[in-house]
């Protein structure tokens, strides 16, 4: 069981989040979640997790976060971490095309032509496994070596928006909700599974 829930406050994503029962401890929400919010980014060094960005700007000032925590493994296993990852990757991709959106996926990394559109990470501790998933609704505030495009920036060849802020959260909690429906598809797949 996991539950998603969307903040509409507006606060920075500093990497801190990332640590283990962020979302208890902040929110009072037990259990598996998805805590998305609209805000800004800028992660601190102490703060990442991954070694390669070490002394890299890794900020926007309007982007979606999303965090993601699993509690089913103990300790929370890096292998799986990642794969959720990126199947939470590829259903966001998958929601991007059904709007006639060309996305390609890189890894972990989603670009639409040259331009970078989201980052993420995936960790684990004794006692979760943990993702953050930042998709950049604009290229404000992004570093300037990076070549960043946003949601809002995203237009049909009519040079209509596909996205606004009048239907951002809906788009939030479709592609969240089938990275949830996926994961219970799967649970039942292995309950009906004979293993020999």
């Amino acid at each position: 069981m996991i539950i998603h829930k969307h903040l509409d406050n507006n606060f920075e994503y500093d990497g801190s989040q990332i640590n283990p029962n962020w979302a208890f401890k902040t929110l009072k929400i037990k259990g598996s979640s998805i805590i998305s919010w609209i805000g800004s980014m800028n992660i601190k060094d102490e703060n990442l997790k991954d070694y390669e960005d070490l002394g890299l700007d890794i900020k926007s000032n309007n982007i979606i976060n999303c965090i993601v925590e699993h509690f089913d493994i103990q300790p929370g296993n890096l292998r799986i971490a990642y794969l959720r990852q990126r199947l939470l990757v590829m259903i966001l991709v998958e929601e991007l095309s059904k709007k006639g959106i060309n996305p390609l996926r890189d890894g972990d990394d989603i670009y639409v032509g040259n331009h970078k559109l989201t980052v993420s990470i995936a960790t684990a501790s004794l006692s979760s496994t943990k993702i953050h998933l930042g998709i950049n609704l604009t290229d404000d505030g992004s570093p300037n070596n990076v070549d960043v495009i946003g949601l809002y920036q995203l237009k049909d060849k009519k040079e209509n928006s596909y996205f606004n802020q009048n239907n951002i959260v809906k788009f939030i909690n479709k592609f969240v909700n089938n990275y949830i429906d996926e994961l219970n598809s799967i649970e039942l797949d292995i309950s009906k599974t004979s293993v020999f």
